[in-house]
């Protein structure tokens, strides 16, 4: 049965999509939307750290992360993927590894703004 699953995947995944399974394609998707996710979340924590009355430039440290560490860690993120050949790229077997990065992507594309701007608020109070 296990086995019957794991087969019916790949057409599951072009009828649903409607194209050819390419890891690379879907994970270069995920990234570029996670970016845009964060870097919506970062620029509204942002500000609305800014409209509290922090009068410091520590918020203005976390939209320079953005910049400075994120994009770069992205791209070496999907690299990654961009990588695999093309043969890998439809091979069902890495749907595990997929969903596994993909987590992590969201996970960091979705807490790390409020991690940040909730580290320098703290750094800030301290002052």
């Amino acid at each position: 049965m296990r086995k019957a699953i794991d087969r019916a995947a790949p057409q599951e995944h072009e009828a649903h999509h409607g194209a050819a399974l390419d890891w690379r394609k879907s994970m270069s998707n995920n990234v570029a939307y996670a970016l845009l996710v964060y870097t919506g979340l970062q620029i509204f924590v942002t500000v609305h750290a800014l409209k509290s009355g922090s009068a410091s430039m520590l918020p203005y440290i976390a939209l320079v992360v953005l910049v400075a560490a994120i994009i770069p860690a992205c791209r070496a993120f999907e690299g990654r993927w961009m990588e695999i050949s093309d043969a890998d790229a439809a091979d069902p077997a890495y749907s595990p590894a997929f969903r596994r990065d993909q987590m992590f992507l969201w996970a960091l594309a979705i807490g790390l703004p409020f991690l940040l701007t909730g580290m320098f608020k703290a750094l800030s109070a301290l002052n």
